[in-house]
Protein backbone atom coordinates (compact mmCIF):
# COMPACT_ATOMS: atom_id res chain seq x y z
CA UNK A 1 0.00 0.00 0.00
CA UNK A 2 2.90 2.17 1.15
CA UNK A 3 4.57 1.65 -2.56
CA UNK A 4 1.22 2.33 -4.21
CA UNK A 5 1.05 5.36 -2.45
CA UNK A 6 4.66 6.60 -3.25
CA UNK A 7 3.71 5.54 -7.01
CA UNK A 8 0.55 7.79 -6.92
CA UNK A 9 2.73 10.56 -5.30
CA UNK A 10 5.04 10.86 -8.44
CA UNK A 11 2.41 10.71 -10.74
CA UNK A 12 0.59 13.17 -9.25
CA UNK A 13 3.98 15.86 -8.92
CA UNK A 14 5.53 15.05 -12.44
CA UNK A 15 1.89 16.12 -13.90
CA UNK A 16 1.85 19.12 -12.15
CA UNK A 17 5.17 19.45 -13.35
CA UNK A 18 4.31 19.19 -16.87
CA UNK A 19 1.62 21.69 -16.17
CA UNK A 20 3.49 24.12 -15.03
CA UNK A 21 6.20 23.93 -18.35
CA UNK A 22 3.07 24.02 -20.44
CA UNK A 23 1.82 27.17 -18.82
CA UNK A 24 5.40 28.67 -19.16
CA UNK A 25 6.01 27.74 -22.61
CA UNK A 26 2.65 28.35 -24.14
CA UNK A 27 1.75 31.74 -22.22
CA UNK A 28 1.85 35.55 -23.48
CA UNK A 29 5.49 36.28 -23.45
CA UNK A 30 5.09 40.28 -22.73
CA UNK A 31 7.45 43.69 -22.81
CA UNK A 32 5.10 46.31 -21.44
CA UNK A 33 7.15 49.03 -21.99
CA UNK A 34 11.19 49.62 -22.49
CA UNK A 35 13.25 48.24 -19.71
CA UNK A 36 16.82 48.92 -19.21
CA UNK A 37 19.23 47.11 -17.13
CA UNK A 38 20.55 49.05 -14.27
CA UNK A 39 24.44 47.96 -14.52
CA UNK A 40 24.71 49.29 -17.93
CA UNK A 41 28.59 50.80 -18.61
CA UNK A 42 26.89 53.93 -18.61
CA UNK A 43 23.91 55.04 -16.46
CA UNK A 44 21.12 56.14 -17.97
CA UNK A 45 22.18 55.13 -21.49
CA UNK A 46 23.01 51.44 -23.64
CA UNK A 47 25.79 51.10 -25.67
CA UNK A 48 26.26 49.74 -29.07
CA UNK A 49 27.49 46.33 -28.79
CA UNK A 50 29.02 43.89 -31.47
CA UNK A 51 26.73 41.14 -31.29
CA UNK A 52 23.50 40.33 -28.90
CA UNK A 53 25.54 38.46 -26.48
CA UNK A 54 27.54 41.33 -26.06
CA UNK A 55 24.76 43.87 -25.22
CA UNK A 56 24.07 44.96 -21.32
CA UNK A 57 20.36 45.19 -21.14
CA UNK A 58 18.38 41.86 -21.13
CA UNK A 59 15.75 42.78 -23.47
CA UNK A 60 17.51 45.36 -25.87
CA UNK A 61 20.99 45.14 -28.35
CA UNK A 62 21.58 48.25 -30.03
CA UNK A 63 22.76 46.73 -33.17
CA UNK A 64 23.73 50.42 -34.61
CA UNK A 65 23.39 53.79 -33.94
CA UNK A 66 26.27 54.70 -30.87
CA UNK A 67 24.20 55.46 -28.18
CA UNK A 68 20.51 55.11 -26.78
CA UNK A 69 19.78 57.19 -24.62
CA UNK A 70 17.29 56.25 -21.39
CA UNK A 71 14.83 58.84 -19.58
CA UNK A 72 12.07 57.61 -16.93
CA UNK A 73 8.63 57.34 -19.65
CA UNK A 74 10.92 58.00 -22.57
CA UNK A 75 14.07 56.52 -24.78
CA UNK A 76 16.19 58.24 -27.94
CA UNK A 77 18.41 58.28 -30.52
CA UNK A 78 21.63 60.08 -29.72
CA UNK A 79 21.16 64.15 -30.08
CA UNK A 80 22.50 66.50 -31.71
CA UNK A 81 26.31 65.62 -33.11
CA UNK A 82 28.49 64.02 -30.56
CA UNK A 83 31.55 65.12 -28.79
CA UNK A 84 34.84 64.81 -31.31
CA UNK A 85 36.30 62.37 -29.22
CA UNK A 86 33.04 60.15 -28.41
CA UNK A 87 34.78 56.98 -29.02
CA UNK A 88 31.31 55.99 -31.46
CA UNK A 89 32.20 59.43 -33.43
CA UNK A 90 35.50 58.26 -33.96
CA UNK A 91 34.46 54.62 -34.89
CA UNK A 92 32.03 55.98 -37.37
CA UNK A 93 34.32 58.26 -38.57
CA UNK A 94 36.73 55.49 -39.43
CA UNK A 95 33.97 52.80 -40.20
CA UNK A 96 31.06 54.70 -42.01
CA UNK A 97 32.31 58.82 -42.03
CA UNK A 98 29.48 58.69 -45.20
CA UNK A 99 26.57 57.94 -43.22
CA UNK A 100 27.40 59.31 -40.65
CA UNK A 101 28.90 62.41 -41.51
CA UNK A 102 32.41 61.95 -40.26
CA UNK A 103 30.87 60.00 -36.99
CA UNK A 104 29.01 63.29 -35.49
CA UNK A 105 25.87 61.56 -35.82
CA UNK A 106 25.98 57.70 -35.48
CA UNK A 107 22.07 58.26 -35.08
CA UNK A 108 21.58 58.17 -38.23
CA UNK A 109 21.77 54.26 -38.64
CA UNK A 110 19.34 53.72 -35.94
CA UNK A 111 18.85 49.70 -35.09
CA UNK A 112 17.31 48.53 -32.13
CA UNK A 113 16.90 44.47 -31.53
CA UNK A 114 14.82 42.71 -28.97
CA UNK A 115 16.72 39.81 -27.62
CA UNK A 116 13.70 37.57 -27.22
CA UNK A 117 11.81 35.98 -30.10
CA UNK A 118 8.15 36.45 -31.42
CA UNK A 119 6.33 34.83 -33.86
CA UNK A 120 2.60 35.84 -34.17
CA UNK A 121 2.93 39.40 -32.46
CA UNK A 122 1.74 42.74 -32.02
CA UNK A 123 4.14 45.59 -31.76
CA UNK A 124 3.52 49.36 -31.38
CA UNK A 125 5.47 52.24 -30.10
CA UNK A 126 5.20 56.03 -30.69
CA UNK A 127 7.81 58.07 -31.84
CA UNK A 128 8.18 62.01 -31.79
CA UNK A 129 10.49 63.42 -34.36
CA UNK A 130 12.80 66.20 -33.02
CA UNK A 131 14.99 67.11 -36.12
CA UNK A 132 15.80 65.54 -39.61
CA UNK A 133 19.44 65.50 -40.25
CA UNK A 134 20.15 66.63 -43.76
CA UNK A 135 23.60 64.65 -44.48
CA UNK A 136 25.02 64.64 -48.02
CA UNK A 137 25.10 60.98 -48.03
CA UNK A 138 23.49 59.67 -51.08
CA UNK A 139 21.47 57.04 -48.40
CA UNK A 140 19.45 59.89 -47.16
CA UNK A 141 16.63 59.49 -49.69
CA UNK A 142 12.61 59.16 -49.31
CA UNK A 143 12.71 55.53 -48.03
CA UNK A 144 14.15 56.61 -44.66
CA UNK A 145 11.94 56.64 -41.96
CA UNK A 146 10.76 55.63 -38.25
CA UNK A 147 10.18 51.40 -39.15
CA UNK A 148 9.91 48.25 -36.95
CA UNK A 149 11.16 45.30 -37.27
CA UNK A 150 9.39 41.81 -37.44
CA UNK A 151 10.22 38.46 -37.58
CA UNK A 152 14.05 39.46 -38.06
CA UNK A 153 16.38 36.58 -38.32
CA UNK A 154 19.69 38.83 -38.86
CA UNK A 155 20.55 42.14 -40.57
CA UNK A 156 19.53 40.57 -43.80
CA UNK A 157 16.59 39.06 -43.34
CA UNK A 158 13.54 40.35 -41.97
CA UNK A 159 10.45 42.14 -42.47
CA UNK A 160 9.68 45.33 -41.70
CA UNK A 161 7.05 48.06 -41.64
CA UNK A 162 6.47 51.72 -40.85
CA UNK A 163 6.20 55.39 -42.36
CA UNK A 164 8.95 57.33 -44.88
CA UNK A 165 10.07 60.24 -45.14
CA UNK A 166 8.58 60.76 -48.22
CA UNK A 167 4.70 60.25 -47.04
CA UNK A 168 4.35 56.59 -47.49
CA UNK A 169 3.50 53.85 -45.82
CA UNK A 170 5.31 50.89 -46.52
CA UNK A 171 5.47 47.07 -46.05
CA UNK A 172 9.15 45.29 -46.58
CA UNK A 173 10.52 41.86 -47.07
CA UNK A 174 14.58 42.05 -46.67
CA UNK A 175 16.32 38.57 -48.14
CA UNK A 176 19.47 37.43 -48.34
CA UNK A 177 20.49 41.42 -48.55
CA UNK A 178 17.87 42.22 -50.93
CA UNK A 179 14.80 44.42 -49.95
CA UNK A 180 11.13 43.39 -51.53
CA UNK A 181 8.42 46.01 -51.42
CA UNK A 182 5.20 43.96 -50.35
CA UNK A 183 2.95 46.69 -50.01
CA UNK A 184 3.45 50.85 -50.27
CA UNK A 185 1.03 53.61 -50.37
CA UNK A 186 1.11 57.30 -50.01
CA UNK A 187 -0.89 58.75 -46.83
CA UNK A 188 0.86 61.96 -46.45
CA UNK A 189 1.65 63.44 -49.73
CA UNK A 190 -2.18 65.24 -49.72
CA UNK A 191 -0.62 68.65 -49.21
CA UNK A 192 2.88 68.22 -50.29
CA UNK A 193 5.66 67.18 -52.26
CA UNK A 194 8.83 64.96 -50.74
CA UNK A 195 12.12 66.66 -52.02
CA UNK A 196 15.22 65.80 -50.55
CA UNK A 197 16.71 69.15 -50.55
CA UNK A 198 13.44 71.69 -50.39
CA UNK A 199 11.28 69.68 -48.69
CA UNK A 200 13.06 66.53 -47.10
CA UNK A 201 10.69 65.22 -44.49
CA UNK A 202 6.79 64.66 -44.87
CA UNK A 203 6.11 62.99 -41.50
CA UNK A 204 5.17 65.74 -38.72
CA UNK A 205 7.84 66.66 -36.13
CA UNK A 206 7.62 67.57 -32.57
CA UNK A 207 4.25 65.34 -32.16
CA UNK A 208 3.59 61.91 -30.63
CA UNK A 209 2.74 59.51 -33.37
CA UNK A 210 1.95 56.17 -33.04
CA UNK A 211 2.81 52.89 -35.28
CA UNK A 212 1.99 49.15 -34.35
CA UNK A 213 2.58 45.83 -36.53
CA UNK A 214 0.59 42.92 -36.55
CA UNK A 215 2.26 39.99 -37.84
CA UNK A 216 0.63 36.13 -37.96
CA UNK A 217 1.14 33.01 -40.20
CA UNK A 218 -2.21 31.66 -42.03
CA UNK A 219 -1.65 27.73 -42.68
CA UNK A 220 1.62 27.09 -42.54
CA UNK A 221 3.02 28.85 -45.99
CA UNK A 222 1.91 32.21 -45.45
CA UNK A 223 2.24 35.53 -43.52
CA UNK A 224 -0.19 38.51 -42.81
CA UNK A 225 1.30 41.64 -42.28
CA UNK A 226 -0.54 44.98 -40.85
CA UNK A 227 0.57 48.31 -40.36
CA UNK A 228 -1.54 50.52 -38.33
CA UNK A 229 -1.18 54.18 -37.30
CA UNK A 230 -2.20 56.21 -34.08
CA UNK A 231 -2.31 60.07 -34.86
CA UNK A 232 -3.29 61.53 -31.82
CA UNK A 233 -2.34 59.19 -28.79
CA UNK A 234 -5.90 58.31 -28.13
CA UNK A 235 -5.93 54.50 -28.83
CA UNK A 236 -7.66 55.26 -32.32
CA UNK A 237 -5.62 52.84 -34.69
CA UNK A 238 -5.73 53.38 -38.19
CA UNK A 239 -5.37 50.64 -40.76
CA UNK A 240 -2.38 51.97 -43.03
CA UNK A 241 -1.37 48.78 -45.14
CA UNK A 242 -1.93 45.18 -44.87
CA UNK A 243 0.20 42.41 -47.20
CA UNK A 244 0.77 39.02 -47.44
CA UNK A 245 3.74 36.70 -48.20
CA UNK A 246 3.70 33.77 -49.81
CA UNK A 247 6.13 30.54 -51.30
CA UNK A 248 7.67 32.40 -53.65
CA UNK A 249 6.19 35.48 -53.97
CA UNK A 250 9.09 37.69 -52.48
CA UNK A 251 12.14 36.07 -52.62
CA UNK A 252 12.74 32.64 -51.19
CA UNK A 253 9.84 31.22 -48.86
CA UNK A 254 8.12 33.71 -46.26
CA UNK A 255 9.77 33.62 -42.87
CA UNK A 256 7.26 31.60 -41.15
CA UNK A 257 9.43 30.76 -37.90
CA UNK A 258 9.64 33.29 -34.60
CA UNK A 259 12.13 36.42 -35.24
CA UNK A 260 13.48 38.95 -33.33
CA UNK A 261 11.56 42.28 -33.34
CA UNK A 262 12.54 45.76 -33.12
CA UNK A 263 12.78 49.77 -34.60
CA UNK A 264 14.94 51.44 -37.11
CA UNK A 265 15.42 55.07 -38.11
CA UNK A 266 17.23 56.62 -40.33
CA UNK A 267 18.68 60.48 -40.53
CA UNK A 268 16.84 61.56 -37.52
CA UNK A 269 16.71 62.59 -34.07
CA UNK A 270 13.86 60.72 -32.60
CA UNK A 271 12.41 59.94 -29.08
CA UNK A 272 10.11 56.74 -28.44
CA UNK A 273 7.93 55.80 -25.64
CA UNK A 274 5.48 53.11 -24.53
CA UNK A 275 6.75 50.38 -26.99
CA UNK A 276 4.83 47.43 -26.39
CA UNK A 277 4.85 43.97 -27.42
CA UNK A 278 2.87 40.65 -27.46
CA UNK A 279 2.54 36.80 -28.64
CA UNK A 280 -0.45 36.97 -30.03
Amino acid sequence: MKHQKNIIYFIGTVIIVLLFIAVVIFQKREIGSFSFVSNSDQAGTLQEAGSMKESKSSDWWLDSGGILNIGAQEFSTNAGPLPEDNKWRKLYNKNNPKDTDNGFFSQNIFRLVTKSKWQNLTQQVYFNIDKINLSQSENRIGANGVLLFNRYQNGSNLYYAGVRVDGDAVIKKKIDGKYYTMKEAPFLTKNSKYDRVDNPNLIPTNIWIGIRSVVTNIGNNTVYIRLYVDWEQNGNWQLLLEAKDREGAYGKDPFTKAGYAGIRTDFMDVKFKNYFIQED
